[in-house]
C-alpha cells in the first residue's frame, strides 16, 4: 500500500515539478537535468505535450550523450507506467542502481524547489467566462431539443431503428448518445477557454492529476449519472423520483446533471450523483472480496510451480508443465516490456557511433547472424535480419549488434528456481482487483449480452462448465460470406426454432371421432424460418401418432390412440415444445458486416451442431464456451482459447498482463489432457500433499480421509513445508547438496 502511495506521491511531484521548472527556468533547467544523467545516455520521444500546436517539434525530448538538448519532461518521458521512459531506460540499459540515483537526485532538486516556488489551485481558477458558460448552456439546451425530437418520433412510431434493438431500446440508445455529446461539448468548451498556465490545465496536461473531463465537471456540467452501466430507472412506480410524471423520459427525470461542482447542483441532481456515487462504493467493496479469494486460489494452485536447472516448468512431483518456460524462456521482470530484447533500440544507439555510407547486403547479414543461429529462437532471427537490413551500419557495428542481443537475452533468462506460479498468480490477481464488475452490451447490440471483467475472469479460472452468457461468432465459407442474402440463409438454417415459436393457437379437440391436440400456424412466421406446414408434420410424426395436415386452415391435428385427458395435456406441452429445425441452444442471431464480410453473432453456443451446419467456416467459427471447445475440438484448442479469452478480458479493461503468465495458467490447467479448474475442486484439491489440501479447504475431512487411507506426507511442495518449518524447496531452497563417501 505504502508503495502504490509513494508512487502516486512521486508521479504527482515529479510531474509537476518538472513543468514549472521548465517554464520558470528553461535552458537553466535542461543543464541541471542533465547533470543527473548517464554520461554516455541517448534518447528519443515524440512528445505528447502541445500536440497538433506550431513549434510541437520544439517540444520532442532528445538527449544526446547525456545532455537534455531539447523537449518537455513530462509524464511521458519520465512518468512511473509509461513504456519507455528515461526512467525504464535507465533501469534496463545501466542498472536499477543507476536508475536509484537518477530518481532520488532529481526528487530533491524539485522538492526544493515546489518548496520555494508553491503551487495552488485557487476556486478562481474555475470560473468561465460568460460567453464559455453561455456557450456550454446553448450546447446542453441543442442536445435537450434533438432528445425532444428523437421521444416525439418514438410516440408517433417513426423513429428510426438500429439493428437488433426493440424501439423503446434504440430510443434510449439515442438518447443516451446524445447526452454523452452534450457532456463532451461542454468539457471541450472549459478546456478551450482556459489558458495553459491555469493550475488545473497544468495538473491535467502534465499527468500530475486529474484529466480534462475532471475540469469540465469542475467547471461545466456533470453529465449522466448511471447506475449499472444505464441511466437511473425506476425508483417508484414508472418514475425515478416522485416529483416527476410517470413514463418522463426527458434527461432531467433519469439522471442528467447540467450543473458543476462550482456553481453547485440541485436537490434532485444531488440526489441522482449521490445514487451514482453509491454504486462506485459498492461495487469497489464487493469486488475486492471476489477478487481476493481468486487471487488466494490462484496462488494456492500454484505456490508449488517452479522452473528447473534446464529451465523446464515442473511440479514438485517432477511432472512437466512447461518445456521451456513462457516458451522463450524469458524472465518477465527482466524483459523489455514482454520482449527478451529490443533490438530495433539496439541498432538505433549502434547507428550514432558506427554509421556507414551504405547499407550492408543480406549476404552478409546472413555470415554474421549464422554463427548465432544455435544461441537465437527464430522469431528474434528474424527482428535481427529486418532491423540490420534497415540501417546503415558497419560491418563491426552489425557484429555488436548480435552480440550486445547475445548478452541481453542471457541477462534476462529465468533463473532456476524463480516461484514462476506464484509470480503468476500474483501478476493475474492483482489488476483483477483493479477490474470494474459490470457486464455490458457487446458493440452496440442489444442482443448479445457478454459478461466482461471480473467476473468473466473468474468463470474463466473456475473452469465453469457453461459461462454466464454463452456466445457464438460464427464465420462463413466463401460462397456465403459475401450476399447478405447467402448469410441470412445459413442463420435461418442455424436458428433453432420449435412448433411453439410458429403457432397462432392451440386446442386440446375431444370429440366422438377425434381426440387429439390441435395447433394453428402462423404463415408470415413460417416463410420467416424458412418452415413449411408439412415439415412441422414430419417434426411431430413420432411414435403411434396420427397426424393430420389441414392446408387450407393452416392448422395441425395430432391424434393419439386410447388417451385419456390428462395424456392430451402432456402431449400438447410435448408438441409445443418440438424442435422443428435449427440447432439448439442458439438464439438471437444477428448479421454483421466486418471487413467486408457477414458474419453472424449469436447468443448461446453449440459449437458440435454448428460447424456441421453447411455454409460455415468450421476453420474461424468461436465460442466463448471453453468446455465446449475441449470436448469439440481437443484440449491443446481449449489451451489456445482459454489463453486468448483470458488476454481478451484483460485488454478490454485495458490491463496489461505479460502473456507468459497467462500461458503458465493456461498450461498447468490443461496439463492433465483435461480442463482443471484454480479452486478445491480442481487443481487445488487433487494435490498430492494431505498438509497442502489441508490448509487451504475443508480441514478436518482431508485430514480424516487421509487418516484412513493411509496417505504419507512427502513434504515436496510450499505449503506443507511451511507448516512443518522446513525450507521451501523454490529460490535458494532448490539446491540440494550430494557428497561422494571414500570407501
Amino acid at each position: 500500500m505504502f508503495v502504490k502511495m509513494f508512487g502516486k506521491m512521486y508521479e504527482f511531484s515529479v510531474n509537476l515539478c518538472i513543468f514549472l521548472l521548465n517554464r520558470e527556468c528553461g535552458f537553466h533547467f535542461k543543464q541541471l537535468f542533465s547533470l543527473f544523467l548517464p554520461k554516455d545516455f541517448n534518447y528519443f520521444l515524440t512528445s505528447k505535450w502541445a500536440k497538433g500546436t506550431k513549434g510541437a517539434s520544439d517540444n520532442d525530448v532528445l538527449i544526446r550523450n547525456g545532455e537534455l538538448l531539447s523537449g518537455v519532461i513530462d509524464r511521458a518521458s519520465i512518468g512511473s507506467e509509461e513504456p519507455d521512459s528515461i526512467l525504464h531506460r535507465i533501469a534496463k540499459d545501466y542498472s536499477t542502481e543507476h536508475a536509484r540515483e537518477f530518481l532520488n537526485s532529481i526528487l530533491s532538486v524539485l522538492r526544493t524547489f515546489i518548496t520555494t516556488y508553491g503551487f495552488t489551485y485557487g476556486y478562481d481558477e474555475l470560473i468561465l467566462e460568460p460567453s464559455a458558460e453561455k456557450k456550454v448552456m446553448n450546447g446542453i439546451d441543442e442536445s435537450y431539443e434533438n432528445i425532444k425530437g428523437h421521444i416525439d418520433a418514438f410516440t408517433s412510431g417513426e423513429l428510426k431503428l438500429s439493428r437488433g434493438l426493440a424501439p423503446d431500446e434504440a430510443l434510449e440508445n439515442n438518447i443516451v448518445s446524445e447526452l454523452a455529446k452534450a457532456r463532451d461539448k461542454a468539457g471541450r468548451v472549459s478546456d478551450n477557454t482556459f489558458k495553459s498556465t491555469n493550475s488545473g490545465v497544468v495538473m491535467a496536461r502534465t499527468g500530475a492529476r486529474g484529466s480534462s473531463l475532471n475540469l469540465g465537471q469542475m467547471t461545466a456540467a456533470l453529465g449522466q449519472q448511471s447506475v449499472r452501466g444505464k441511466r437511473i430507472s425506476n425508483g417508484y412506480q414508472g418514475r425515478a423520483l416522485p416529483q416527476f410524471q410517470i413514463g418522463d423520459r426527458s434527461p432531467d427525470a433519469k439522471g442528467f446533471v447540467k450543473n458543476n461542482y462550482r456553481t453547485g447542483l440541485s436537490a434532485t441532481e444531488f440526489f441522482f450523483h449521490a445514487m451514482g456515487g453509491r454504486e462506485g462504493l459498492v461495487d469497489t467493496a464487493v469486488r475486492t472480496q471476489q477478487s481476493g479469494y481468486m487471487q488466494r486460489r490462484l496462488v494456492n494452485a500454484l505456490e508449488h510451480i517452479k522452473v528447473e536447472y534446464d529451465l523446464t516448468v515442473r511440479d514438485p512431483h517432477n511432472h512437466i508443465i512447461q518445456f521451456l518456460y513462457g516458451e522463450d524462456g524469458i524472465d518477465p521482470s527482466k524483459s523489455d516490456h514482454g520482449k527478451g530484447v529490443h533490438i530495433e533500440r539496439l541498432v538505433e544507439l549502434e547507428s550514432l557511433t558506427s554509421t556507414s555510407k551504405s547499407k550492408l547486403t543480406d549476404k552478409k547479414i546472413e555470415s554474421l547472424i549464422s554463427e548465432y543461429e544455435s544461441s537465437f529462437n527464430s522469431k528474434i532471427l528474424k527482428s535481427l535480419k529486418e532491423s540490420l537490413s534497415d540501417q546503415s551500419l558497419t560491418a563491426t557495428g552489425a557484429q555488436n549488434v548480435i552480440s550486445k542481443t547475445l548478452a541481453t537475452i542471457k541477462k534476462s533468462t529465468v533463473e532456476p528456481g524463480e516461484a514462476s506460479g506464484i509470480v503468476a498468480a500474483q501478476s493475474i490477481g492483482e489488476p483483477g482487483t483493479q477490474m470494474t464488475l459490470r457486464t455490458f452490451h457487446f458493440a452496440g447490440v442489444k442482443e448479445r449480452d457478454v459478461t466482461l471483467g471480473l467476473p468473466r475472469l473468474i468463470e474463466l479460472v473456475d473452469a465453469r462448465k457453461s459461462p454466464a452468457t454463452p456466445a457464438m461468432t460464427i464465420y462463413l465459407d466463401k460462397s456465403h460470406r459475401t450476399s447478405e442474402t447467402k448469410a441470412m440463409e445459413v442463420a435461418k438454417e442455424i436458428s433453432f426454432t420449435r412448433v411453439e415459436d410458429v403457432t397462432i393457437t392451440h386446442e386440446i379437440a375431444i370429440g366422438a371421432n377425434t381426440n387429439g391436440v390441435k395447433i394453428k400456424l402462423n404463415s408470415e412466421k413460417l416463410g420467416e424460418n424458412n418452415v413449411t406446414l408439412q415439415s412441422v408434420g414430419d417434426s411431430l410424426q413420432i411414435g403411434k401418432r396420427k397426424i393430420t395436415i389441414d392446408e387450407k386452415n393452416s392448422s395441425i391435428l395430432v391424434e393419439l390412440e386410447g388417451s385419456d385427458i390428462q395424456a392430451l395435456f402432456v402431449l400438447r406441452t410435448k408438441i409445443l415444445n418440438q424442435k422443428i429445425k435449427g440447432v439448439p441452444g442458439i438464439s438471437n442471431m444477428t448479421l454483421v458486416k466486418d471487413a467486408g464480410e457477414w458474419i453472424i453473432q449469436a447468443s448461446g453456443s453449440n459449437l458440435a451442431l454448428v460447424l456441421r451446419t453447411s455454409g460455415v467456416d468450421t476453420v474461424r467459427t468461436n465460442t466463448n464456451n471453453i468446455f465446449e471447445i475441449a470436448s469439440v475440438l481437443g484440449i491443446e484448442a481449449a489451451r489456445s482459447a482459454l489463453i486468448s479469452e483470458v488476454l481478451n478480458t484483460l485488454d478490454e479493461q485495458g490491463l496489461e498482463v505479460d502473456i507468459r503468465h497467462i500461458l503458465l495458467v493456461s498450461d498447468l490447467m490443461t496439463s492433465k489432457g483435461y480442463m482443471q479448474q484454480i479452486g478445491r475442486h480442481g487443481i487445488a484439491g487433487t494435490k498430492s500433499s494431505v498438509l497442502a489440501r489441508a490448509a487451504f479447504e475443508i480441514t478436518v475431512p482431508t485430514l480424516a480421509l487421509a487418516a484412513i487411507n493411509g496417505e504419507i506426507e512427502q513434504l515436496k511442495g510450499v505449503t506443507e513445508n511451511v507448516i512443518v518449518g522446513a525450507p521451501m524447496p523454490v529460490g535458494t531452497g532448490i539446491v540440494e547438496l550430494f557428497m561422494k563417501r571414500k570407501k
